[in-house]
């Protein structure tokens, strides 16, 4: 059972990953959170050191949060190829995201780049078990006989998040969502071309 402090806390992450999401590390101050939850920064500052401190859990909570979708979305598969299918469709939208301001690994990653190497190298191992568990799914694809061995597994594991990153990136400056849908019935088709 949760303390209230704990439900205090993780209120408090809940309400200000989607304000960090949207405005990045750098474009949220206390206020902003403050503003968000309407309590009293003594009360906020219960529960965290320092900005800093937030900013740090607020960056794991909307990782994990994003993984995790991904996660089940890919679950829904039956076949490897479905799970791939699933993994791509999760992108399809890239304007109503499933956290509002896009995808949280990229927009960190770009927002920690240069500034904050300790958040950046969060993203850099959320994109490395991103990358790893699509090229094993290739791997479990291609040893069950649904792919042929023409497919490199970890090529197109770093190609697909590649695109469907950049594409999301694309999409939302261009404020369209239909370059994505081309670019997954695109990716989708290539990978059929593997298909045994």
């Amino acid at each position: 059972m949760t303390t209230k402090a704990e439900r205090t806390k993780q209120f408090i992450l809940d309400t200000a990953a989607p304000i960090y999401n949207e405005k990045g590390i750098s474009g949220v101050s206390v206020d902003d959170v403050l503003a968000a939850t309407k309590l009293t920064k003594g009360c906020l500052y219960s529960h965290f050191e320092n900005k800093d401190d937030l900013t740090e859990q607020v960056v794991d909570i909307l990782l994990q949060k994003i993984t995790e979708k991904i996660k089940q979305e890919v679950a829904k598969g039956k076949t490897v190829k479905s799970k791939l299918f699933h993994f791509l469709d999760f992108y399809k939208d890239p304007i109503q995201t499933f956290i509002p301001g896009g995808c949280p690994i990229f927009n960190t990653a770009v927002d920690a780049d240069d500034n904050y190497p300790h958040i950046k190298e969060k993203v850099a191992a959320v994109f490395r078990a991103g990358q790893e568990d699509l090229a094993n799914l290739f791997r479990q694809g291609i040893e069950n006989g649904e792919f042929t061995q023409a497919l490199d597994p970890t090529v197109m594991a770093f190609k697909i998040v590649a695109c469907v990153e950049g594409g999301l990136v694309m999409c939302r400056a261009m404020n369209s969502a239909k370059p994505m849908s081309l670019l997954i019935k695109s990716l989708k088709a290539e990978l059929e071309q593997y298909c045994v």
